[in-house]
């Protein structure tokens, strides 16, 4: 995979680091990291430059966000209420009502969401999808994309440049951070799992025993 990248960069200089962080919007296992240091590097060695480089991979990581933001929208919330409240939802202990109050926390959240997780592996990408369900406003949506996305394609590009050939230690470390993250939002999820559940456990108690009243 690392070598087809560096054909494509190598070709297509600006053209290609937009295609490929488009397509690494998409489909998320094509790693960003080694197309925004090795675009780094490059600008040690080619005519491109660290501010070329990095509109083009913000400009690419806009598109594909667009396009998933799109996706998401085009998912009817009552299509996926009907699948929570079928044997999915059962298997997942979700029920119908979880979609809109997933929907109602992204419309208070949403923005910062978007904006903090387009600096987190894998999950950078598929931020966009919820935001869509949600139906958020287009406008915050390209702006807070655009600055988190313009923030993580900053800090690795410039992180190539300055390792220059030894850009390949950036990877390690990013190795490092992409599993520390996913950790603390795994543990965050089921840590806000439990306590929504048990929340919800507590109602329906309330609500037995108001009934047996």
């Amino acid at each position: 995979m690392q070598e087809f990248v560096f054909q494509v960069m190598d070709s297509f200089g600006y053209i290609g680091i937009f295609a490929l962080i488009l397509i690494e919007n998409l489909f998320p296992p094509i790693p960003s990291e080694v197309i925004l240091t090795f675009g780094g590097f490059m600008t040690t060695y080619t005519s491109m430059t660290p501010a070329g480089v990095i509109a083009a991979s913000t400009a690419g990581s806009v598109l594909g966000a667009v396009i998933l933001y799109y996706a998401g929208h085009l998912i009817p919330r009552e299509h996926m209420s009907r699948l929570l409240d079928g044997k999915v939802g059962h298997m997942l202990h979700f029920q119908k009502e979880d979609v809109g109050d997933a929907v109602e926390w992204f419309e208070r959240r949403g923005m910062a969401a978007v904006l903090i997780c387009r600096c987190v592996p894998i999950i950078r990408s598929l931020i966009s999808i919820p935001a869509g369900m949600a139906g958020m406003r287009m406008f915050p949506f390209l702006l807070f994309t655009a600055a988190g996305s313009l923030v993580w394609n900053t800090a690795l590009v410039l992180a190539g440049a300055t390792a220059g050939a030894s850009w390949e230690r950036i990877l390690e470390a990013m190795d490092a951070y992409s599993n520390a993250a996913v950790l603390l939002i795994g543990a965050a999820a089921f840590l806000g799992s439990c306590l929504y559940f048990r929340k919800r456990e507590g109602q329906d108690s309330g609500e037995e025993n108001g009934g047996e009243r």
